[in-house]
């Protein structure tokens, strides 16, 4: 079904796999070397057309326009006017799809919006108000265009089955094109999806892309690369159903997507009234790609990722067949994993059938008009039953909910006990229809990581989240919640044409797009903070490990949590209460001893005891330091930091609480380690994971100059009580690097942070 590829392949005219040079001219005659055939790749133009530097080794880019949801445009206004703005230079969409739920919190919520109102009045923005669309389904209807380049705080940001690269990076890059500068970043490497075949009747686009993610996640086959979507299989898939696998493709860790485009992508653009935004894109004659993913899509059968993660999938039927040794497993994976509550997995399995509580079809993956009529088709006339299992659907945007009441589809999903929702993305990240305890959910969302629908393990509540297809999960509502594959319902499916109706969007989404009013008042909610100041990097830097983890995987959500948090996201110093509370409670407390360490040194030139002590250690060894003159920060060791979304407050509650630096032995993706950098943080990374403990300080002599200089190896000391040394302390030399820094990431580490670097050039 899948194949991974060792090396590269060349693809000709767009639908010829070719293993060799030699094959691919045997069909065109000769072949360009692979560095000269990789510019006939699609994403090689689009990038040279959006590289502001001659150089295409090393990419400044500008992107056509920006995209953010009501988690994090607040942050990223607040960095922006901080560094000068003035009016946004490029069209900049505000949605309001994950804190749309405005009882929470008070009156938090709404008052962010009407910040953003506000923003986009005085900027000249787009603003798009609660419940009328989610984030990605906007920007597909609205703003997505073939061989353009979007750039969104969200890290599902891919219309790549649109023609349009899109990219999901933390708050500080959008801060950086407001500010009109560049995202620089060395050029990927491109590997090609190949797809052949056509799916078979049933099989749904997560099944297909959850076996991309299956494929390719674990061995990093495609991480911060950009996958572009060829061959003979696409002609065979709608729309709707490229961008529903297309979006998934950031669970994959690539960087971008980009697909072929068709009559298909040109018939979605004249349905929404843009037939300017498409052309035709497909690879030069003869293109070369560094590695490839072969998939049949008729082998393709209903996949299920179980929890905790995207990748850990099995068909459903492999699933069923084998249903009490997969489900021994992940429960035992999920509780070694989850620190505080277990989870009793097998009690699902019933007479050998596995039963679900829950089922949710939501959000920029699910809610799609293909997805939901698909469910519809299935459920028609059927009964989800008036038992423990319930149904929930969220469409991913007004236009696409309106087309669906129209074709009776709605009333069809109603009558069979189905609740509708409105556009609103909770499902995905915890913050609506959270499982009750003990519960399992199957989710046609983007993620299940651990404890991401509301879980709080500490306090004895864990629940289960697998994701499935929309057509599968209706198949199990059908069933009473008994998990069923759609093919195993003989189902006609109808395919009544979309109808988008633009005056829903023309009524209410606001478009100050070219028209900012310098004069209009900012509207502030008393929860809408600045952004507290952060110190330059001083020569020497002493750190305290104040959280140690161990996982193969830290996600994002475990670093920050989603979900209940969400309601304080324009509140710096409130929402760092939270970081990392799910995986490491006593992380907040930690760090803020050390930030209070670090207060004193500044009003007092004073120190407690404890860093006292460790100065002195340092002295008796003989190693030169200038406490009084030295930032005191906290630190965190992970082994591979940052899986998953690009909210920039994974890493700015952690600056916000004190630290300086993060220690790992690798970062899961680019976007996290661009936050750490952009918030002042050193992105540290060891080789000897045993180096470092808990409460252990660290004494980094000369970073500055250091980082500054971007050194290849960095000497530092790890400091750790002991009883065996005279003074209680042994010290402990070890080498560090940080990886490649631009010089504009080098002198932003200096200056302690983005709006610290704007402010001083």
């Amino acid at each position: 079904m899948i194949k991974l590829y060792d090396n590269g392949v060349y693809i000709v005219n767009g639908m010829q796999l070719c293993e060799s040079a030699a094959e691919a001219g045997s069909l065109t005659g000769s072949v360009p070397e692979p560095v000269e055939a990789a510019k006939g790749t699609i994403a090689y133009g689009i990038l040279k057309a959006h590289n502001q530097n001659e150089d295409m080794k090393h990419l400044k880019l500008r992107f056509d326009s920006l995209t953010s949801h009501d988690i994090t445009y607040v942050g990223i206004i607040q960095t922006a006017r901080a560094s000068g703005l003035t009016e946004f230079p490029i069209p900049y969409v505000l949605t309001n799809c994950h804190n749309s739920l405005c009882a929470v919190g008070g009156t938090i919520n709404e008052d962010d919006h009407k910040f953003a109102l506000s923003a986009a009045h005085k900027y000249g923005g787009i603003y798009v108000p609660a419940n009328m669309a989610n984030i990605h389904s906007f920007n597909r209807e609205a703003m997505a265009g073939c061989g353009k380049m979007i750039l969104g705080s969200d890290s599902h940001t891919r219309y790549g089955a649109l023609g349009c690269m899109a990219v999901g990076e933390g708050g500080g890059e959008l801060a950086k094109q407001l500010l009109k500068r560049t995202y620089d970043f060395d050029y990927p490497q491109t590997v090609a999806v190949y797809l052949s075949g056509a799916p078979k009747p049933g099989v749904g686009p997560h099944d297909v892309a959850l076996s991309i993610v299956g494929a390719v996640y674990k061995n990093g086959y495609v991480k911060n690369k950009i996958m572009e979507f060829v061959g003979p299989g696409i002609a065979s898939l709608p729309i709707e159903y490229r961008n529903a696998i297309d979006v998934m493709t950031t669970e994959t860790t690539c960087w971008s997507s980009i697909w072929m485009t068709d009559a298909e992508t040109r018939r979605y653009f004249d349905l929404h009234c843009r037939p300017e935004d498409y052309r035709e894109l497909k690879p030069a004659e003869t293109a070369y790609y560094d590695g490839c993913i072969s998939i049949d899509l008729s082998k393709v059968e209903c996949t299920i990722a179980m929890p905790m993660h995207p990748s850990n999938t099995f068909t459903i039927r492999e699933l069923i067949e084998n249903a009490e040794d997969i489900l021994h497993e992940t429960e035992t994976v999920m509780n070694s994993q989850v620190k505080g509550a277990r989870f009793d997995l097998m009690s699902k399995l019933r007479g050998g059938s596995i039963y679900v509580e829950q089922g949710e079809i939501a959000g920029c993956a699910g809610g799609t008009y293909d997805g939901i009529l698909a469910a519809a088709d299935i459920l028609r006339g059927k009964n989800c039953g008036n038992g423990a299992f319930s149904l929930s659907i969220y469409p991913g945007s007004m236009p696409a909910y309106a087309r669906l009441v129209r074709t009776g589809a709605v009333s069809d999903l109603i009558s069979a006990g189905v609740i509708m929702r409105e556009c609103f993305c909770g499902p995905c990240f915890g913050a609506g229809d959270c499982p009750a305890n003990g519960e399992f959910s199957i989710r046609h969302t983007t993620r299940n990581f651990p404890n991401r629908e509301g879980s709080k393990p500490g306090e004895g509540q864990l629940s289960a989240v697998a994701l499935m297809d929309s057509r599968s999960i209706a198949a199990t509502a059908a069933n009473g919640g008994k998990l069923t594959a759609a093919t195993d319902l003989e189902i006609e499916y109808t395919k009544p044409d979309y109808e988008f109706e633009a005056a829903i969007y023309e009524k209410r989404v606001y478009n100050g797009w070219g028209h900012p009013e310098p004069d209009f008042e900012l509207k502030f909610g008393p929860n809408i903070k600045d952004w507290p100041a952060m110190p330059a990097l001083s020569e020497d830097l002493l750190l305290k490990i104040c959280s140690y983890i161990d996982d193969p995987v830290t996600t994002t959500d475990e670093l920050i949590p989603s979900g209940e948090t969400s309601s304080y996201r324009s509140n710096p110093e409130r929402l760092s209460e939270f970081a990392l509370s799910k995986r490491d409670p006593e992380y907040a407390g930690r760090s803020k001893a050390v930030r209070e360490f670090e207060r004193e040194r500044v009003a007092k030139g004073s120190f407690p005891a404890e860093p006292a002590a460790v100065y002195a250690a340092l002295s008796s060894a003989g190693i030169s330091n200038d406490p009084i003159h030295t930032d005191i920060g906290s630190s965190i060791f992970a082994m591979l930091p940052g899986d998953g979304s690009a909210r920039e407050q994974a890493a700015s509650c952690q600056r916000v609480l004190g630290a300086s630096a993060n220690f790992a032995a690798g970062y899961a993706t680019k976007r996290y380690r661009s936050n750490c950098i952009n918030w002042g943080m050193i992105p540290f990374l060891i080789e000897d994971p045993s180096i470092l403990r808990l409460g252990d300080y660290v004494f980094v002599p000369d970073i500055r100059s250091a980082i500054l200089e971007n050194a290849d190896r960095i000497t530092a000391y790890v400091i750790r009580r002991s009883d065996e040394e005279p003074s209680g302390w042994s010290i402990r030399e070890f080498s560090t690097s940080t990886g490649a820094l631009t010089p504009d990431e080098r002198q932003i580490i200096a200056d302690g942070c983005l709006i610290n670097y704007y402010r001083e050039h």
